[in-house]
This record gives structure tokens, sequence and C-alpha cells, in this order.
């Protein structure tokens, strides 16, 4: 049975009357819209695609090349297993993103689709090297009760440092959460990692979530309270291919805000929603394998190296070191990112390599002596960004260290936090970039990325952020009032 006739019986199976089609835009928002299952179903709907506006999605077309072709990948075909209304039963699939009168006959893909040009086409550059890359993301965000933009609370009580005037402080921004509302114990600010109920007040969320995301196909292999306080949480799927990753990523965005919504919350994904605790981020374990699935050779190890590291795997992470900056614009996109990446909060600001070593942008984990667990772990990713695109960056730039040989040099075997200035020079440790704008003229400088990307994305991507960074850049904050009122 193909995989379209088996989309077919399994909507029908399951009285689907709403297919939910999915794609991202290049920010990484998912993009949905709603078709009736009877024309995938009865109609040509699986073969054809469906036409849309593609001057609506920021970033894909100017107004006068709008029409567009979504074609669905019927092998994503998954049923909401929460609805149960049969007026409302839906189920959701992703689809690739054609040029006009492309799609049935096999045509062009279009240069602005995240998932069906830009990952499909790293994802061959590795198949021609002969390497099949895998990924597994570790996705951290905020589970919030409420959060209201227009009366956040501002703790006025500012030392001169600009810390907070007491022992710890209250966060600058206090959405009202699960661990914070009057009457429960309280998490103290970088004290809730690996907490337990009911200080933990987010296990059954956790849980629930978890449940309906394995129904939908993303294998959950353990979820647990992250270190902020205020409902930061963590779940982590099994390691998959780049395209097929990103699609798990917004089953698990989309899974995550939904049964939130069910229990009168609000996931977010923002990265630094508090002041002063830690912010959220999206670490990504990676590694390369030569054959077929199951029967598979593990490129990054060799049993007689003392981190069981090969020295392909090392080109790799010099590749992601060589090009951390550029990768920065793609893997922390938002002015917010920014504010995750700054010293005190583990943040990974210093590109260096290590083994077990959380201060370094790139780890190397030591869980297991077995070629099938080495891996390496690009720390400097977050949330906010479009996993496609990030992923298939991570990839480039780890493939472009295998092609010119990029060596990493010595792991640094030190807690980078700790080290001074100077110290971190003498080391040759470099830091990444403290603001979007200069991530985005990283990313100008660095062909490898850009060729990744390719030219149609870049531009827009660019042109997106610049605007949004100019954004940023003119308005006037609470911090500026309170800090400058009286000047």
């Amino acid at each position: 049975m193909s995989a379209q006739e088996e989309a077919k019986k399994k909507l029908k199976d399951a009285k689907v009357k709403n297919v939910l089609c999915f794609f991202s835009d290049i920010r990484g928002i998912l993009q949905s819209f709603t078709i009736p299952a009877k024309i995938f179903t009865e109609g040509s709907g699986l073969e054809d695609g469906i036409g849309f506006d593609g001057s609506s999605i920021r970033g894909f077309k100017s107004i006068e090349q709008s029409d567009m072709v979504w074609v669905p990948d019927a092998t994503t075909l998954e049923v909401v297993p929460w609805i149960e209304d049969p007026i409302q039963k839906s189920a959701i699939m992703y689809g690739d993103i054609y040029e006009a009168f492309a799609a049935k006959g096999g045509g062009r893909q279009a240069d602005c689709d995240p998932r069906g040009y830009v990952a499909k086409n790293v994802t061959e550059k590795a198949k021609k090297m002969g390497y099949r890359a895998v990924f597994g993301p570790e996705i951290e965000y905020f589970v919030f009760e409420s959060i209201d933009p227009t009366s956040l609370q501002y703790d006025m009580w500012v030392s001169p440092n600009g810390g907070a005037g007491d022992s710890w402080g209250p966060p600058r921004v206090m959405p009202k959460s699960p661990e914070t509302t009057p009457g429960r114990l309280m998490l103290r600010p970088k004290e809730a990692y690996f907490r337990a109920p009911p200080e933990d007040s987010t296990n059954d969320y956790r849980n629930e979530a978890a449940h309906y995301m394995e129904e939908m196909g993303v294998d959950i292999e353990y979820s647990h309270h992250e270190v902020a306080t205020a409902g930061q949480v963590e779940l982590d799927y099994g390691p998959k291919e780049v395209v097929e990753c990103g699609d798990a990523f917004y089953t698990y965005k989309f899974v995550a805000r939904n049964i939130a919504e069910k229990h009168g919350l609000i996931a977010t994904f923002m990265p630094k929603p508090l002041y002063l605790d830690n912010a959220s981020g999206m670490h990504c374990h990676q590694s390369l394998w030569k054959g077929k699935p199951f029967k598979s050779k593990a490129v990054f190890a060799d049993p007689d190296d003392e981190y069981m590291l090969s020295q392909t795997a090392r080109y790799y992470i010099g590749g992601l070191l060589e090009h951390s900056r550029a990768l920065t614009a793609i893997c922390a996109p938002t002015v917010n990112s920014y504010k995750r990446l700054v010293p005190g909060f583990e943040a990974p600001i210093n590109v260096c390599w290590s083994p077990r070593n959380r201060s370094a942008l790139v780890r190397v984990p030591q869980y297991f002596k077995s070629p099938s667990a080495i891996r390496a772990e690009y720390r400097g990713v977050d949330p906010s960004c479009n996993p496609y695109l990030a992923l298939s960056a991570q990839l480039a730039a780890g493939l472009d260290g295998i092609k010119n040989k990029i060596d990493p040099g010595d792991p640094l075997l030190k807690d980078v936090y700790e080290l001074s200035a100077r110290e971190k020079h003498e080391l040759g440790v470099g830091e990444l970039p403290t603001t979007l704008r200069d991530a985005i003229e990283a990313l100008t400088s660095d062909e490898v990325i850009q060729d990744a990307l390719g030219s149609h994305i870049y531009d827009a991507f660019v042109s997106l952020k610049t605007d949004e960074w100019n954004q940023y850049c003119l308005y006037v904050t609470p911090w500026e009032i309170m800090k400058y009122l009286d000047y």
C-alpha cells in the first residue's frame, strides 16, 4: 500500500473531517490552513496539492508572483487524538511548497521553502558525501498561567550594577505561573532543575503532553522540570533525520501549546521571558552515519580514541566552531535570543569544544562508552528558531569542516565560565555575537551558510531580521523610563 493510500485509509478509519495543512514561514512560525478531509480521500488533493497565496507568507513571494502550491507529504499524516467532537475531528499533515504549475509534474520546488528546499537540499549534499545525519534536540520552554503584555509588573528596586536589590529578587517581568501562584511552595530562581511534585506543578501537564506527542508519532525519551522557576520544562524526543526532525519539532510545539490551552495555561517558546532566571535553549545533539538505518556505521565513533571520537567527528566539530558566529543568526534568530546568550545563566557563549563540559559551545556527551552514543551537542540554539533552517545550517557547517579538514584544536577541559578574558584569549576561546545585529553581520560574510540557505531565503531572512532589529532599537522600554526619567 502506498503512502497516499495509507493516508486515505487513516483519514477514513478515524472519521477525520478536517486536515490542518502545515508548513513554516522563513521566520519559523508554523503556518496552517484547513482542508476538508474528503478533498484528500475522494478528490485529488494528495496528488495535486492545494493552491495558496504566497505573498501573504512572510518572506515567500511578492504579490505579482503570489500563486504557489502546497504539496502534502502523505507519510506525515497524524490524527489529532484529543479532539473527539465528530464535527471537529482533525488531522495534521506537512507539505512542501512548489511554484505555480510545477507541483503535479514534479517541477521546481520553491526556493523560499525551508523544508522542501533547504532541509532536503542539505540532506542530499550529506548523502552525496556518503553520510546520513541525525539530530536530537533538547527543547525547553515555559508554561505560564497567563501573560498580559499590557500589565507586566516591573521590579523597580535595582542595584547599581543592574541586578536585583535583595538576595535573589523577583523576575523583572512576573507573569503568573504554576509555581509562583499564592499558596504553592515557591521554586527559587535557578533552583528548579529536576524538582519533584508538588513543587513541580507541571508534572501532570508534561505527562499528558508526552502522551499525545507519542500518539502523534513523536517518541518522548524523558521529560523534567528545567532550571528556571515559573514552569520551565523540557521534553526530549528521539533522534531523526533533518526533515523528520523539523516536522517533529512543529508537532511538539503544536501539542505543547494545545494541551497547555486545555489546562488553562500558555506555553511559550520565547527564549528569555524572565529577568534574572535561566532561559530556554534547544541543544542539538547530532551525528553522522553510513549505511541504511538500523544497519549503520557510527561515523563519529572511534573506540581507540580517548574520548571515543573519530577524526571525522573532530573535523565536523571544527566546522561548527568555524561557522558558529554565522550560525547564531539562524539558531538564535530573535532580539530576545541575546538576552539568553549572556554570562551567568549557563549560556553557550564560549566558542570552544570539550567532552562532558557544558560551558563549551560544542560538547561531546560521555554518558556511555558505546559507538552509537557518540555525538556532538551544539548548544547555541534556542526554540525560537526555524528548525529546518537551524538544523540544515549546522549540518552544512559540519560537512564543511569535514570537506576542508577544519581542526577544532584540543578540547578545553576547564570551566570556561571561570576563565578571565585574558585566559580565554590565550586559549583561543572566542565568543558568540552579543546582539542580533552582530549575528546578522556575521552571516553576511559566511558563504557556506549562505549557500545552505539559498539566495532567496538568505536575502529574505537578512531583510526580515534587520527590520526586526531596527524596530527594537526604536522602541522605548520601561527599563529606560525607570533608568533615565530623572536625568
